[in-house]
């Protein structure tokens, strides 16, 4: 059953790009903006991700922390992280775990992991979907919901 808009984040566990245990709950009360994509250094995926660097500091400035997820191993999201200087968390899904907790389902021909944006208020509760193969407008999105709460 795929997460929607009203929604409360659910509790989930996975590991960041440092191989260190990551826990939804360290981050009860606070904004968070999670978006899932295909895959590390890919075209698409690195103009998404330099983006998201590129504004970090609105998303900081808005109370928001930022948290990319694929199925990549935490060796590529450390070299991924590392080559682009990304100042945000990723985590590595490489069981899919997470993608079945949100409901995240393939592109539309079923070929590439999809590409969705939550954005999650203080109190936990989803206030954006955004599902969209299209990497940039994902920030935009996220912004422009992350200035009306």
């Amino acid at each position: 059953m795929a997460i929607k808009v009203g929604d409360k984040l659910p509790h989930f566990t996975a590991l960041d790009s440092d191989g260190n245990a990551f826990d939804s709950k360290m981050y009860d009360g606070k904004s968070l903006v999670i978006y899932f994509y295909p895959k590390d250094d890919t075209r698409v995926c690195t103009e998404q991700a330099c983006s998201f660097r590129d504004q970090y500091e609105d998303f900081k400035t808005l109370g928001a922390e930022v948290i990319g997820v694929s199925s990549d191993s935490v060796k590529s999201h450390q070299k991924f992280a590392s080559r682009y200087r990304l100042p945000f968390i990723l985590l590595s899904d490489s069981n899919k775990k997470l993608r079945k907790l949100f409901g995240v389902s393939n592109d539309l021909l079923g070929l590439l992991p999809g590409r969705v944006t939550y954005v999650i208020d203080k109190n936990g509760i989803v206030q954006l979907v955004f599902n969209s193969m299209s990497g940039k407008i994902h920030i935009q999105k996220a912004l422009q919901i992350l200035k009306t709460m």
